[in-house]
């Protein structure tokens, strides 16, 4: 799939999909009180979606 200069391929959209599961990880972990794994798996979530991007 392509828009304008952008190239998805399955492998952007499975790191993009990894980096939106981690996101809703976050959204558990805080709604459970856990600010410090939150933390964690919000950096992971940016770490995947950032070579998500890269990878563009």
């Amino acid at each position: 799939m392509e828009i304008g200069d952008l190239h998805f391929t399955y492998g952007n959209v499975a790191v993009f999909a990894v980096a939106a599961f981690l996101l809703a990880g976050v959204y558990s972990f805080v709604k459970q009180g856990l600010k410090i794994a939150a933390l964690i798996v919000l950096v992971l979530a940016a770490i995947a979606f950032t070579g998500g991007v890269m990878w563009l």
